[in-house]
């Protein structure tokens, strides 16, 4: 076939043809036949090759991708499947909140109407209580398997199965409102697998667009409340409206103890309950009554610096906020007794009722003891407003005060109503007669400081305390309009004072850490405390030895001042710039940059109620009867809250 002692030419690809894979179909038939000499491939033999194994990679292509787009099917199911589930945890969620309102509400009754038992009901009803709280997880299951689930199709129970499996597996992201995955919720108990799986597989024969467009509005509406800072669950509304039965607004630290005389298992129902409070609640639903279901803090971010992971929540395992730490240091969680949100004196919530524009921001307040006159400081001057009468408002004169471009930092009003005393930043203080047509000022008195921080009045009206930017505290006699004397102790800013109701007592506050007692008759300094944080904001308590302190740190602490042991109270997420206690000692509120205005309960720091407004909150006030509220703000207005009882 080939010319004499020529060898054979090499095999040439044709036009067009792969070289490497015709070079590769060569080598492997040289491999076969041991020699280059024993290659007998002619060319249609190596293309027929080269195209089987073309049509052999073909079909592991279309393999391949039919799998792949199995799969991508089978994605598409586990996704839809997880929005049901994210659709049904949402709403699941707010009728839990409801249910839990209702609850609570039911046993702050039960607990009312119990002292008018007889002794022997009283202890029927608390043995029944106990009995409600012992129930067993078969107990449990059984009753969640059988309330309002009816039986399934044959084919439904088959979905129900492959939902169950399928959602073993998929990540659980955060819900809106805090709460774990619906199938996650009670640890896997048989129950729950049965209650999701039913209802999901309800939930699967709806059609996939509108499961799509509902998870989609859930999740708006779950984002909108993010964004409003809404992280109280119970800012959902449930059937009834705030202040329904005459309630307050629950505690959030813990169990409430009950009242001794009810027995050693009645226990009034608080939002954060523990585990056995857990339980209780699933035996009422055996009982036949609403579940009481524990719920997260309003604060769930909150945490406290410093205090170990131990202490960080109550018994409840959600975080506490009031805290009380005894002599040694020693830091827990403060169980509030019964009576602490209710009884003569204790208001509901607080109502807003007038925004006066200012036009500057509003660094201080003061309302008058008539209620009738507000006084919002800004820069350079203080306006005067007329809140008798409904409607919007204008301020009823100016009080030009200091220098155009300073800020009034303090105003107090004698009691009489006729003399307004103003210090801000500059050196001297202004005294104006408001019982003149016009008023004017009457007086100035100047120290060498140049600015002042704060005022306090004497009950006697006769002395004015100022705390002044050097640290010194200075006493005006306001009759001879003179300098008493000055108390020298700070080693920066006396940012805050207070007086003691038989005005014997002056405690201060500075940037310097330290709260200060002075003895006002022998002049001298009685106590320090020192602290970790600067001190923005103090008040006395009125009728008790307890005094609370605004710290920058963002605690509020609430002292005794003859013994070593204080509260902790940290709901503010910034620095609290003012503090005022009622006139009756029961409650006080404090402000911060939080934007937030929080009632507490004398001394332990229960929450009453809690405003948010729209921007820091940087002074406020209360009414000598207790009845009004004034904040002045940093969006340039001042806000007039109604207290409601």
């Amino acid at each position: 076939m080939f010319p004499q002692n020529r060898p054979p030419a090499p095999l040439q690809p044709p036009p067009g043809s792969s070289a490497s894979v015709v070079a590769a179909a060569a080598a492997a038939a040289a491999a076969a036949s041991g020699t280059p000499q024993s290659l007998k491939l002619t060319y249609p033999e190596t293309l027929d090759r080269i195209k089987e194994e073309f049509q052999f990679l073909q079909t592991q292509y279309h393999s391949l991708k039919l799998e792949c787009e199995k799969l991508a099917t089978e994605k598409t199911e586990i996704q839809r499947h997880y929005v049901m589930y994210y659709e049904m945890s949402y709403g699941l969620n707010i009728e839990m909140h409801k249910q839990t309102e209702i609850a609570k509400r039911l046993n702050v009754i039960c607990a009312q109407l119990i002292p008018f038992l007889s002794q022997e009901h009283q202890q029927q009803v608390v043995q029944a209580m106990e009995r409600a709280k012992q129930v067993t997880m078969g107990e449990l299951n059984a009753s969640i398997g059988v309330r309002g689930l009816p039986p399934l199709p044959h084919s439904q129970q088959l979905q129900a199965q492959h939902l169950s499996q399928h959602a073993q597996g998929l990540p659980v992201g955060p819900h809106p409102s805090g709460l774990p995955h619906p199938g996650l919720a009670l640890g896997g108990g048989s129950g729950l697998l049965a209650l999701s799986g039913a209802l999901g597989a309800q939930l699967a024969a709806k059609d996939e667009r509108a499961h799509l467009e509902a998870a989609a509005a859930a999740a708006a509406a779950a984002e909108h409340h993010r964004a409003l800072g809404l992280r109280n669950p119970l800012a959902v509304q449930g059937a009834y409206p705030p202040g329904a039965f005459g309630l307050p607004p629950p505690g959030v630290n813990g169990d409430l103890p009950g009242a001794a005389g009810y027995g050693a298992g009645l226990h009034l129902v608080s939002p954060q309950m523990n585990g056995a409070a857990a339980a209780a609640a699933a035996a009422a639903a055996g009982y036949g009554r609403s579940p009481v279901v524990g719920y997260e803090s309003p604060h769930p971010h909150m945490r406290v610096p410093g205090l170990p992971a131990s202490l960080q929540s109550a018994a409840s395992g959600k975080p506490a906020y009031s805290f009380h730490v005894s002599a040694d240091g020693q830091m827990q969680p403060v169980p509030f007794p019964p009576d602490a949100l209710l009884g003569p004196g204790i208001p509901r919530h607080a109502r807003q009722i007038h925004t006066l524009n200012h036009g500057e921001v509003v660094c201080a307040v003061t309302i008058s003891t008539s209620t009738r006159h507000v006084y919002t400081g800004g820069k350079g001057c203080v306006k005067v407003w007329d809140i008798s009468q409904p409607g919007s408002k204008s301020p009823m004169a100016q009080l030009d005060c200091l220098n155009r471009d300073n800020y009034i930092r303090s105003c107090k009003l004698l009691s009489d109503g006729r003399t307004l005393i103003v210090g801000g930043e500059a050196s001297t203080l202004s005294i104006w007669d408001l019982a003149t047509p016009t008023p004017r000022i009457k007086a100035e008195l100047t120290s060498s400081a140049p600015a002042c921080y704060a005022l306090a009045i004497s009950p006697d009206n006769k002395v004015c305390f100022s705390c002044c930017s050097d640290g010194n505290i200075v006493v005006w006699d306001l009759h001879n309009q003179t300098l008493v004397r000055q108390f020298q102790g700070h080693t920066d800013g006396a940012s805050c004072i207070d007086i003691s109701n038989d005005g014997t007592k002056l405690w201060t506050g500075g940037l310097d850490n330290t709260v200060r007692c002075w003895d006002l008759r022998e002049g001298r300094q009685l106590q320090q405390h020192d602290f970790t944080s600067q001190i923005f904001s103090l008040g006395y308590c009125p009728t008790g030895e307890w005094l609370a302190v605004g710290m920058e740190s963002s605690n509020v602490e609430v002292l005794h001042v003859s013994k070593p042991d204080k509260y902790q109270l940290h709901l503010h997420e910034s620095c609290v710039l003012s503090l005022k206690f009622a006139y009756c000692g029961k409650w006080f509120v404090s402000t911060g940059k939080d934007n937030l205005l929080n009632a507490w309960r004398t001394p332990y720091g229960s929450s009453i109620f809690q405003s948010k407004e729209s921007s820091s909150v940087l002074s406020c006030d209360i009414s000598p009867d207790d009845q009004f509220i004034v904040t002045g703000s940093g969006d340039k207005k001042a806000t007039v809250y109604e207290v409601i009882y």
